[in-house]
């Protein structure tokens, strides 16, 4: 078998693989100029040498049924933190709500491999919620909010996370059929943004696929 071999990563060097020795594989999802060169991706074993389209199209199979929508983050590179931890549990969809552009760097380019949808106000975020159903839960440190560590997650919920620095908007959290917040003991004031949605969707992913 060929030896994998290493492109730096975001923090340390990540495993990819040469060019594929002949002869090739057969299929429509492999991509013939990846199996020429070798595929550096930050992907798993089983989807080297695939097209993107088709690694998506994969994964769309078994998506998990849970969406997460970020409020107009300013293109901080929260926004690709979480994008990274979505694909990395495979979830329904991702919504940015605001403004379009978004630091991708933190995504390490995960963001081809997942549904993501712009919205241009939280109006327009708001009309799609109530179109598709989907219990909204917002997650913000308030006095009215409930501990993550004690809440029943729905099956299909919208989980939406605000501001790093402004927090929630009104709108949100007015239209929110839950508001939760993570249970700290240290000096800050609130969690870091993409860490708390990489914790809520851990925790829904535990509460449904435990068993």
């Amino acid at each position: 078998m060929f030896q994998p071999s290493r492109e730096p990563g975001e923090f340390y060097p990540s495993i990819g693989v040469g060019p594929h020795p002949e002869p090739w594989p057969i299929g429509e999802h492999f991509d013939a100029e990846l199996l020429k060169t070798g595929d550096s991706r930050n992907i798993i074993e089983k989807y080297r040498y695939w097209k993107t389209e088709a690694i998506k199209a994969d994964l769309g199979k078994f998506r998990s049924p849970v969406e997460v929508a970020i409020e107009n983050w300013q293109h901080d590179l929260n926004i690709g933190s979480l994008v990274r931890s979505a694909n990395a549990m495979n979830i329904r969809k991702v919504h940015i709500v605001g403004k379009k552009h978004w630091n991708q760097h933190g995504a390490l380019m995960t963001d081809k491999y997942l549904d993501l949808t712009h919205h241009s106000s939280i109006e327009l975020f708001l009309s799609y919620v109530s179109e598709s159903g989907y219990p909204l839960i917002c997650f913000e440190n308030n006095t009215e909010s409930e501990p993550l560590e004690s809440f029943r997650f729905p099956d299909n919920p919208i989980l939406a996370f605000g501001n790093e620095g402004l927090g929630m908007s009104d709108s949100l959290l007015n239209a929110a059929d839950h508001v939760i917040h993570i249970s700290q003991k240290g000096s800050v004031r609130s969690i870091n943004a993409s860490a708390a949605g990489a914790i809520a969707l851990f925790e829904w992913q535990r509460q449904h696929y435990s068993q």
